[in-house]
């Protein structure tokens, strides 16, 4: 019964170590969003720089299979190359290496100080109003858990001779190299983490259930097991998206391939290094881990090439026959699910892509009008159709986006896109609407006045540069040019206003007909009502819905406080 006992507080200590890097990881997520950003824009095909960021990026989100997933995610959407992601994912091996670090510090017995940070980050999580301290919270409780899950692990073996025997017995029964690292690489793809499975391999030694030698070989085979996270998210994905999934299995073979065969070689003059050097078994393992991967890493850097080369051999394009729709998304795919700061950032400049198409249209349908011209109609209606679509894939993004975002600025964000793309798409409408408009006028002969002619495009000059204001206060945050949108907004109403009542001075005087009138009315009603759609938007990054006078009051409230 003490063993079953014991085995139950061992998997407990799992769940709660396991819980505790998910806090913190979403912490650090969160805290560092702009952070992870900034880097990410300075993707260049320096695979210096590339491996600086997979670092980075993985030092700070504490899980490299995030990393590469996000990757993958970025190479389908087709914004990162393939030999850009290859020296990011090389990167991203040594920033997991952080936790197998920090995992080791229990042994110098500061579990209890480390896990009062859980009270502590709780307590400020639930109390605090501020957003960045409940994020710092959130990274504490992470950093607390992660330490009670090491103390549970460890308490599970600890006056138990049975428990330990088993354990024991079990590592005995697969002492030879290839089953060890089979046993790495099967455990790290069921859990689905290495900086967790070696976290609890590093546990193992410090109870002296696992021998030192043999634990090396276990985390050799853990780096290979913990591909089977990009395995799968490259499912259903393009050819380059694939490749990059298999350039990450490729690098981490290749380095797991030497390793064993140099330790299986020299394991007792290693393994005699390790413990004259370091004198505590916890941290033999971790440092073992960063001298593995910093030291793949520094070997297969300047193969990038050749590696993208197999992956792209073994990894075939397929030229098919079969029909493809050319209506895709530009910046966001459901891989980036994984890291909520960068799918809202990649989701900012796919909401501007298609602000860009609606504005086009826009251009067009007014020109068409002004012009009499319908050359333009096919390009229009093509259009449409792609903002149709991109509108409907967003909205199934945001709501995806919902379910793992966890800041109040998020949620507020997340939900003000959908009234944006909504506005965005109602703009397109009524460019198709201006194309239609012509048609009807040029069936009826119908034909503008110079002065009407000059009015329309006077309100579609300042409706252009309301588009460019309101797009830059979505991407930018930028309340101080609230203002400037307010005033435009209502110069175009002063100007619908005014050119109504010229039309009617027109039409008394004869200078017009009724039904050239009523077009006329027609164009000039569609221009100010997309004029309160750009206002909207420009206004939903303070108010969901894109109300002007909450919008305003939120600004004059925060900036009292």
């Amino acid at each position: 019964m003490e063993i079953v006992l014991s085995v139950f507080a061992l998997l407990g200590g799992i769940g709660v170590f396991m819980m505790g890097m998910k806090l913190m990881s979403d912490g650090l997520e969160h805290g560092a969003g702009k952070g992870i950003e900034r880097l990410l824009g300075k993707i260049s095909n320096n695979r210096f720089a590339g491996f600086g960021i997979g670092t980075a990026v993985t030092g700070i989100i504490q899980s490299s299979s995030a990393t590469t997933v996000m990757v993958v995610g970025l190479v389908n959407a087709g914004i990162m190359t393939l030999f850009q992601a290859t020296s990011i994912i090389m990167g991203a091996n040594v920033g997991t290496t952080v936790t197998g670090l920090l995992a080791a510090l229990s042994a110098f017995k500061v579990d209890a100080y480390f896990a009062a940070l859980a009270f502590i980050g709780v307590f400020i999580e639930m109390f605090s109003k501020k957003e960045k301290l409940a994020v710092m919270g959130k990274i504490l409780s992470g950093l607390g858990f992660i330490f009670i899950g090491l103390s549970l692990m460890g308490a599970a073996f600890k006056n138990n001779g049975d428990l330990n025997n088993a354990v024991s017995s079990l590592f005995s029964t697969i002492d030879f190299p290839l089953l060890l690292v089979l046993f790495g690489i099967i455990f790290t793809g069921i859990i689905q983490s290495s900086s967790a499975f070696v976290s609890i391999v590093i546990t193992l030694v410090g109870a002296g259930v696992l021998p030192l030698e043999g634990a090396l070989f276990v985390i050799l085979g853990s780096n290979i097991g913990t591909c089977v996270t990009a395995l799968l998210a490259s499912v259903g994905t393009t050819v380059n998206a694939k490749r990059a999934a298999a350039v990450h299995l490729l690098f981490n073979i290749t380095g797991t391939v030497i390793f064993v065969i140099f330790l299986w070689i020299f394991k007792n003059p290693i393994v005699r290094v390790l413990e004259s050097l370091i004198p505590v078994p916890r941290f033999q393992v971790a440092v073992f881990h960063t001298v593995f991967n910093v030291g793949t890493a520094l070997l297969l850097l300047p193969f990038v090439k050749q590696l993208v080369a197999i992956a792209e051999r073994i990894i075939p394009d397929k030229h098919t026959k079969e029909a493809e729709s050319d209506l895709k998304l530009k910046y966001i795919d459901d891989r980036l699910l994984s890291t909520p700061p960068i799918a809202i950032a990649q989701l900012k400049k796919e909401v501007k892509a298609m602000a860009e198409l609606s504005k086009l249209n826009f251009t067009r349908g007014v020109k068409s009008i002004i012009a009499g011209d319908l050359s333009a109609k096919k390009e229009i209606f093509r259009e449409e159709a792609e903002i149709n679509f991109v509108n409907k894939k967003i909205a199934a993004f945001l709501i995806k986006l919902s379910s793992v975002s966890s800041t109040a600025s998020e949620e507020q964000f997340i939900g003000s896109l959908h009234h944006v793309i909504s506005d965005i798409e109602r703009i397109g409408d009524y460019a198709q609407n201006f194309i239609e408009e012509t048609e009807k006028i040029l069936e009826k002969k119908i034909i503008f006045t110079d002065a009407a002619l000059k009015e329309i495009e006077n309100m579609y000059d300042k409706i252009l540069v309301m588009f460019d204001v309101a797009l830059d206060i979505l991407m930018t945050n930028d309340v101080k040019k609230f203002n400037e949108v307010a005033t435009l907004e209502d110069e175009v109403d002063e100007m619908k206003r005014t050119y109504g009542d010229n039309h009617i001075k027109r039409l008394n005087e004869g200078n017009c007909s009724v039904d050239s009138g009523a077009y006329f009315y027609a164009v000039i009603s569609g221009l100010e009502r997309i004029a309160d759609h750009l206002t909207n938007i420009a206004f939903s990054i303070k108010s969901p819905s894109g109300s002007q006078r909450e919008a305003m009051e939120m600004v004059a409230k925060e900036h009292k406080g």
